[in-house]
């Protein structure tokens, strides 16, 4: 059966928040230290203490938004210990990441240098499972406060003079689990609290983020909307992509038999019913979609590298992982009415990252070529695009074995992203391009021979994306031959 699309480039459906590519580091394993942060000393080159090639390497991406500091270890992180003279910082256990000491060198005013070098917008979990709504709001006021208070002063003594601009700010994190294990009623009461003091400094106003349900907890956002609604910008949800059992093995990132690839597919495609269900309750009490819904902890998820900390969550990347990211920013994309935010989990060397490190050597991951072939969609006019493809079956379930985006850049330049989840079939796809004049047609493709092909410090373009030519145009119907596991990126201009 050949597979069939109609682009209608002169329909057009909203605009793609850029920040649907955000980012997340957590204080977790290498993600901060050795990832991001080295230290001014470090023989690898950095900028105060931040490495030169990660940073290089994400700008390339246009990181959109990056959160900060967790995760997990947001509800147990008191902002205080961070600031001031490094060598002064309380040291601290990492209780939920490896039993391991943080010295607490990378902090708020580390934080915000990042994201000045990336050139990204803050976005700041703030600790409600172990903190105060007294901590919280002084918190808020040593970054955003511009004029005489005591968090002001503070903040001006330690070297930062002026205001930091903060936009996103969540309130608490995994409250309904390792945030504190409350109950929605409970959480919806101390959100509404702790929020009140989260406040708007003279022209800074803060984007809050309420905690938001665990996978297909349609009750916890039932309570959150109904309770707290009014009272948030944003509400999170949080899903991984696990192909194996959570907590008896979830399956290996790199070694993994052929039906594990189905399987992973079949549950990345899974966010798109949890992003409807979600949203349907939403629209219940918000028809005007004005809260956002915040994916803001996403991806792959599996049993770590061997041999390391298991408590680090480190893992490889291979042409799987790609195909995982690809189908999740194309649902993203395609929910572009309530999703306002994603935050794949995590940037460095944690789950399904950007980029390895070890030591002075640095990597990119397949994930990280798809986000870089994306990001064309970044703050583009989405069109519309009907796609009618073959099913990928495994079992009993089945998804489109082809899913895809389609927007349109400020020059007019038609943008359309395909992916290929079958591991072993090619797909004959024809797009039919309506509402545009095809001039000319430019492609590039990323994909492999093996399932797990992957990147290793040894060979690091083991996996690319390559140009990609495998198609005929004639007046408007483009026909392409899809390869297997594979993420296409095509521009009609």
């Amino acid at each position: 059966m050949t597979n069939n699309a109609i682009v209608n480039a002169d329909v057009t459906k909203g605009v793609i928040n850029k920040n649907i590519y955000g980012h997340f580091a957590e204080h977790l394993g290498r993600c901060i230290y050795e990832g991001f942060w080295v230290g001014e000393d470090s023989d690898i080159p950095n900028t105060n203490g931040i490495r030169n090639d990660v940073v290089e390497a994400l700008k390339n991406i246009k990181i959109p938004v990056l959160r900060w500091p967790g995760g997990c270890f947001a509800d147990e992180y008191h902002w205080k210990d961070g600031i001031g003279p490094r060598e002064n910082r309380k040291r601290m256990v990492n209780t939920h990441w490896g039993g391991v000491i943080e010295n607490n060198h990378f902090g708020t005013h580390e934080f915000f240098m990042l994201c000045d070098l990336l050139e990204t917008e803050p976005y700041v979990c703030g600790n409600v499972g172990s903190g105060s709504i007294q901590e919280m709001s002084e918190w808020v006021e040593y970054m955003t406060f511009d004029g005489e208070s005591p968090m002001a002063n503070w903040r001006q003594e330690n070297g930062k003079q002026e205001p930091w601009a903060l936009k996103y700010f969540g309130v608490g994190n995994e409250n309904w689990g390792c945030g504190g294990n409350m109950r929605p009623q409970y959480y919806a009461d101390l959100y509404r609290r702790f929020q009140t003091y989260v406040r708007n400094y003279g022209e800074n106003k803060i984007y809050r983020i309420a905690g938001g349900p665990n996978v297909a907890d349609y009750n916890w956002t039932d309570v959150l909307m109904r309770e707290a609604g009014k009272l948030m910008d944003g509400l999170s949800l949080h899903y991984y992509t696990v192909p194996g059992e959570f907590w008896t093995g979830k399956g290996s990132a790199t070694n993994f038999p052929e039906e594990e690839w189905d399987v992973t597919m079949q549950k990345a495609y899974y966010i798109k019913e949890l992003i409807e269900k979600h949203s349907a309750i939403m629209d219940k009490y918000d028809p005007k979609k004005r809260v956002g819904l915040i994916i803001d902890e996403w991806g792959t998820w599996y049993d770590v590298e061997e041999g390391t900390n298991p408590g680090f969550l480190y893992q490889q990347n291979t042409i799987r992982d790609a195909l995982v990211a690809g189908v999740s920013l194309n649902i993203f994309n395609e929910h572009n009415d309530r999703v306002q935010m994603t935050n794949i989990a995590q940037t460095i060397n944690v789950l399904q990252s950007m980029i390895l490190t070890d030591k002075e050597k640095m990597i990119v991951t397949p994930t990280y070529h798809v986000f870089e072939m994306y990001k064309v969609h970044q703050d583009a006019t989405k069109v519309s695009l009907d796609i009618s493809s073959d099913k990928f079956k495994t079992g009993e379930k089945e998804m489109p074995q082809v899913t895809g985006s389609a927007s349109k850049s400020n020059d007019g330049t038609l943008n359309i992203t395909l992916c290929n989840v079958d591991r072993e079939n090619s797909s004959d796809f024809n797009v039919d391009l309506r509402g545009i004049e095809v001039n000319h047609v430019t492609g590039r493709v990323l994909t492999a021979n093996e399932i797990d092909a992957h990147n290793t410090f040894d060979n690091p373009d083991n996996v690319h994306p390559v140009e990609f030519t495998d198609f005929q145009i004639n007046e408007t119907i483009l026909s392409i031959k899809l390869p297997s596991k594979s993420v296409v990126a095509l521009s009609v201009k």
